[in-house]
């Protein structure tokens, strides 16, 4: 009885340490995907939502802000209103936010301070009006 113990516990670990170092070797490429944009066991060019570009999505975006103020036109006739102009309140709603003047200050601010730094290190400095309009769109501004 004891004999058969031995032997049971001793095929028990063979095939535990072999199964680790099965899971070892084939979840190693899993664990290096973590943090890059969502745990996926598929590839990467598999994301259609990565391979957009900004006009796509402008487009899309535009489509489905149509989509909703033509429904609210059809609640509002339903009600017996006045419907509303559909190309005047996307170009309301799509157009961009003015920005805060402290905040394009700010920007223009760390612009200087890197064209500084630039012309220290022996590098041209950058258009500073050119460089705060671009900060201001990378923002969403």
């Amino acid at each position: 009885m004891q004999d058969a113990f031995g032997i049971v516990l001793f095929v028990v670990v063979i095939l535990g340490i072999a199964a680790a170092g099965y899971a070892i070797t084939g979840s190693g490429e899993l664990y290096k995907r973590i943090g890059r944009g969502g745990f996926s066991m598929d590839r990467e060019d598999d994301h259609p939502r990565r391979a957009r570009t900004a006009a796509v999505s402008r487009a899309e975006a535009d489509l489905e802000i149509r989509q909703m103020l033509e429904a609210r036109n059809a609640r509002r006739e339903a009600r017996g209103e006045e419907p509303l102009d559909v190309e005047a309140e996307i170009a309301r709603l799509t157009a961009p936010a003015p920005v805060d003047p402290e905040l394009e200050s700010e920007i223009r601010s760390l612009v200087v301070a890197r064209n500084e730094r630039r012309e220290r290190q022996g590098k041209p400095p950058l258009d500073v009006e050119d460089e705060v309009r671009r900060q201001i769109a990378e923002l969403g501004g």
